[in-house]
């Protein structure tokens, strides 16, 4: 199996696991409700966003439609250049891993930004249907972000000392995120801890590539 099927694989399973997830925590849940997996520390937490990974929101109308069509930039300028890398039989195949991981993310993210606020309700104090007859929520574009992760690992308070913080709530891991943020982060911190070398001696080939002709090097 050549590597460019074999990204195309990761890819895919990336998208349809993040994909089903998305749509039965859609179909099943309104927003805030939680499904409690292990303890207190790993819940099942829906929430919508309308920005980026973990959450992070990207404010206004406009602000929204910008995030969206620069996404849709990224995730060509990411797919042109994982068609390269996969040709190239000198690359490490972990670090074409990584740019499979960070473009199915970025594909995953992208679908619920195009097309959610258009083939499903909205969530609040109900759970949704997918293919209303009434329509969706929202526009092409103008879709939000499903997320469900949630870590709440340390809940606790501030120690009275720290200052500005001290007496209030202390809660680690915060922010909530789906599959294809994960992927994006497994995909970013693979590539700095693993390949950041030959990330860069990748971008710096073309200038030191050494040529011998006619036994001399030129």
């Amino acid at each position: 199996m050549s590597r460019t099927a074999k990204s195309i694989i990761i890819i895919v399973l990336i998208l349809i696991a993040d994909q089903i997830l998305k749509i039965w925590i859609k179909t099943n849940l309104s927003l805030g409700d939680e499904i409690v997996v292990f303890k207190d520390w790993f819940i099942l937490h829906f929430v919508e966003n309308n920005g980026m990974a973990f959450g992070f929101e990207f404010a206004g109308e406009y602000g929204k439609m910008f995030l969206s069509v620069f996404r849709i930039a990224a995730v060509i300028a990411i797919g042109w250049y994982l068609f390269k890398l996969a040709k190239k039989e000198d690359i490490p195949f972990g670090f074409i891993v990584s740019i499979s991981l960070i473009f199915a993310g970025a594909i995953g993210n992208i679908i619920d930004s195009l097309f959610y606020g258009m083939i499903f309700e909205q969530s609040y104090g109900q759970v949704s249907t997918i293919f209303p007859e009434g329509g969706g929520y929202a526009t092409f574009l103008h879709g939000k972000v499903v997320d469900m992760f949630y870590f709440p690992i340390v809940n606790s308070q501030y120690p009275g000392w720290v200052p500005f913080l001290g007496g209030s709530e202390l809660i680690f891991f915060r922010p909530v995120f789906n599959i294809a943020d994960s992927a994006i982060t497994v995909g970013i911190f693979s590539i700095l801890i693993f390949y950041r070398n030959y990330f860069n001696k990748i971008e710096n080939k073309p200038i030191e590539e050494v040529t011998e002709q006619n036994g001399e090097t030129v």
